[in-house]
């Protein structure tokens, strides 16, 4: 398959992932069970994908310090993630998430040498503006603030666009400077490292408020972890063939065109004026970024 292929089936993934969270948003039990089930998907899969098992026994000391440094940036923006909503809400911190993207384009300029095209760049402004337009909508947020602090936290929101930030870069890291035929053991070693963390999480979550692990939920893990898995590896592959200034934002614009359009389609979550002139920016940005 092309690179666009690629990066088309892991923006259907990723967006796959967001919608199963959102039906199971209400959890009961420990808030880690759906995110240990995820995790652990994500290693049976690479592990069943991995061409040679042996590499287990062997792995390269590149693929081995990726997987690991990947893994902790994922726990590390799920935690920032989790910390920020509570006080700043939903829709900043998801604002600031995909803002994120700055992180591996500035990564792919510095250290790999990518250069952006003019043509690219105003499908690049184009999509700061779409995230402007739809996540700082005044009509959704006014909806929202009643559920949290009114005092913001900066800093928490900052927290969320560098672990977010780094965690998507891990992928183009990886990429320019790991063997690419240990793919398989890179995410392996990725989501077993942030499963990991996750159980530590777990007990501390347990210790503090009593909640077990439920079944349920963990099931649900299992839903996401196939959509997350495939937006990860597809991910990779489509940064193999395209520049990071097309996979990143397309790959950020494109999950948040289709979660917003999916969820006023089936969850009544309806946009305002502003979001839906920010979903018309995304499809202009999308094709001028692949003019």
């Amino acid at each position: 398959m092309s690179s666009t292929v690629y990066l088309i089936i892991a923006v259907l993934s990723s967006a796959s992932m967001a919608i199963v969270l959102k039906i199971f948003r209400k959890q009961k039990g420990n808030r880690y069970g759906i995110i240990l089930g995820n995790y652990l998907t994500c290693v049976l899969l690479s592990f069943l994908l991995m061409p040679e098992k042996q590499a287990l026994l062997s792995p390269d000391a590149i693929t081995l310090l990726c997987g690991i440094v990947a893994g902790l940036l994922f726990v590390a923006g799920l935690v920032s993630m989790q910390s920020s909503i509570a006080v700043n809400g939903a829709i900043l911190t998801s604002a600031f998430s995909k803002l994120g993207l700055i992180v591996p384009l500035l990564i792919s300029t510095i250290f790999f040498g990518d250069r952006i095209r003019i043509l690219q760049i105003p499908g690049i402004l184009l999509i700061f503006l779409s995230f402007w337009l739809i996540l700082f909508d005044k009509e959704s947020i006014k909806k929202q603030q009643a559920g949290i602090a009114s005092r913001r936290k900066p800093v928490l929101l900052l927290a969320v666009l560098l672990a977010c930030g780094f965690a998507d870069a891990m992928a183009k890291v990886f990429e320019h400077v790991g063997k690419r035929e240990e793919d398989q053991l890179y995410f392996l070693i990725l989501f077993a490292a942030a499963a990991l963390i996750t159980c530590i999480l777990m007990y501390m979550e347990y210790r503090k408020t009593g909640k077990k692990l439920s079944g349920k939920e963990f099931l649900a893990g299992i839903l996401v972890g196939i959509p997350n898995y495939f937006s990860s590896a597809l991910l990779l592959q489509a940064l193999t063939g395209l520049p990071s200034f097309v996979v990143y934002p397309c790959f950020c614009a494109g999950t948040l065109l289709l979660v917003t359009v999916i969820g006023a389609a089936f969850f009544r979550e309806q946009p305002g004026k502003r979001a839906w002139a920010g979903l018309a920016v995304i499809v202009l940005a999308l094709v001028l970024l692949n003019l």
